[in-house]
């Protein structure tokens, strides 16, 4: 578990918008899971080398929203979405 805190704690410093990183990082235990998808989709991002923006997250938040089945999953994404929509100013 602490490596997984570990992760999404680097994750958190490299998001270009303060106000979602602090959003996370304040709701604790209540947004787990919602936590644990926004790091990977930021990691993911990281890793092929593109440029962390907003938009990419959103971009990626849909393309995994679109290609999941699972109704749960599909409620995790959709939640994560909502919140990185509405604290996150747009990317100029």
């Amino acid at each position: 578990m602490s490596q997984v805190i570990i992760q999404e704690s680097e994750a958190y410093t490299n998001l270009p918008d303060n106000t979602l990183s602090n959003y996370f990082r304040n709701a604790g235990e209540m947004l787990a899971e919602e936590s644990l998808l926004l790091g990977t989709v930021v990691n993911s991002i990281i890793a092929s080398q593109e440029p962390l923006t907003n938009k990419a997250i959103i971009v990626r938040l849909m393309a995994a929203l679109k290609n999941t089945q699972d109704a749960v999953k599909c409620d995790v994404i959709r939640k994560t979405l909502e919140i990185v929509v509405n604290h996150t100013t747009d990317d100029i």
